[in-house]
């Protein structure tokens, strides 16, 4: 197969010109950009990674650092990546820290360091500083999807306000033994996004007059099978104060809290009501009212912005990007508290520490009155 520097003798060009003239970048004109593709085309030329990083100074790869890959919100975000990635002729470099960031050592200072990649996408995980730094030091571009990360640009949704509006959305159907099915601690690596998704569950409650104790929030490690268990234990307990709402914040908890309710002889949403956050592409299989978020388009837009920057596009934002939307989706799964629950409010209700209120039920905002509105609809 011929060479770049073959088509750019016979086009008479450098091999910078061909490079940008094949992947269609600025700087060359039309003529010259039709008669290189047509050299090209005539001598068989496919251009490759490494071709283009002789033309450019750059490896014309972008790393995704993500704690695994299984898992549905990591493998969107990449196939996001890779998508915007391809497109521009850009290969992705995958580090997997495997579960418990026992690779962190290899992946920063073995394979990044090493200037394998012009730049970095965090997935879902906090950097500590003397990662920060390393990065900084190589002058690539990095930016987080899924959460914040100080010192570092972020693509992600808000994640408090969507938990607030899935909270609000059952407080607005007349619940008030509502738990959250929170996620946190996996692969012993930190991260913000579930203090502020409890953060979100508690800011709904509190405005509605109901306690938050230990007993509102049960620990399901962002899993189908951790969630279950926990949700099962929780709703064998006393139907008088069995939750009859349930907060989870990832639909893949959801998914366990139905199956539990199902185990449980309990009828969903009659008995206890359940939504999750993401939108799952088995949401509507389960018929799972959720919070929907779109992490494809948010690994799409971050490889957008490193791009732009490594190609020194104009009107390249430096600053935080805005919120991605979130958007209230209505399945089956919801539904108005059961009569049990307004049948033991009367005189124990404020051992619940639930808030008397005219009417007999608890104050809640109108839905998305946070920082970041969602929007509602049924499928």
């Amino acid at each position: 197969m011929p060479s770049i520097d073959e088509v750019a003798a016979r086009a008479g060009v450098s091999t910078a010109t061909v490079s940008r003239a094949l992947r269609g970048r600025a700087g060359v004109s039309p003529d010259t950009r039709d008669r290189v593709l047509a050299i090209a085309d005539a001598m068989g030329y496919v251009a490759s990674s490494s071709a283009a990083g002789l033309a450019t100074g750059r490896n014309m790869a972008i790393g995704v650092l993500v704690p695994v890959v299984h898992r549905w919100y990591f493998s969107s975000a990449i196939e996001g990546v890779d998508r915007k990635l391809r497109s521009r002729g850009y290969d992705l470099d995958l580090y997997s820290l495997g579960g418990h960031g026992t690779n962190r050592e290899r992946v920063f200072h073995r394979s990044m360091l090493r200037k394998r990649i012009d730049g970095l996408v965090v997935l879902c995980m906090a950097l500590t500083d003397e990662e920060l730094a390393a990065l900084h030091a190589l002058e690539q571009p990095v930016i987080v999807v899924g959460g914040p990360v100080e010192g570092c640009r972020h693509i992600s949704i808000d994640d408090r306000a969507a938990v607030r509006d899935a909270t609000e959305h059952l407080l607005g159907l007349g619940h008030e033994r509502i738990v959250h099915l929170a996620g946190g601690g996996s692969f012993g690596i930190d991260f913000s996004v579930p203090r502020l998704r409890a953060a979100g569950f508690e800011d709904a409650v509190a405005a509605a007059g109901l306690a938050v104790g230990p007993e509102s929030t049960l620990f399901g490690d962002y899993a189908v099978g951790t969630a279950k268990d926990v949700v099962a234990r929780a709703l064998a307990g006393d139907p008088g104060r069995r939750p009859t709402g349930i907060v989870a914040s990832s639909d893949e908890m959801a998914f366990g809290a139905l199956l539990a309710a199902a185990e449980a002889g309990l009828r969903v949403p009659e008995d206890v009501s359940v939504i999750g956050i993401d939108d799952h592409e088995f949401s509507e299989v389960f018929g799972l009212t959720t919070i929907r978020q779109d992490p494809i388009a948010a690994g799409e837009r971050a490889a957008s912005i490193l791009l732009a920057e490594l190609e020194h596009e104009p009107g390249v934002p430096t600053d935080q990007p805005a919120t991605e939307p979130h958007e209230l989706i209505l399945r089956r799964s919801t539904g108005p508290a059961p009569l049990l629950a307004t049948a033991a409010s009367g005189s124990s209700r404020a051992g619940r520490g639930v808030i008397e209120r005219a009417g007999g039920h608890a104050a809640s905002r109108p839905m998305g009155a946070g920082l970041n509105r969602s929007r509602a609809r049924t499928v």
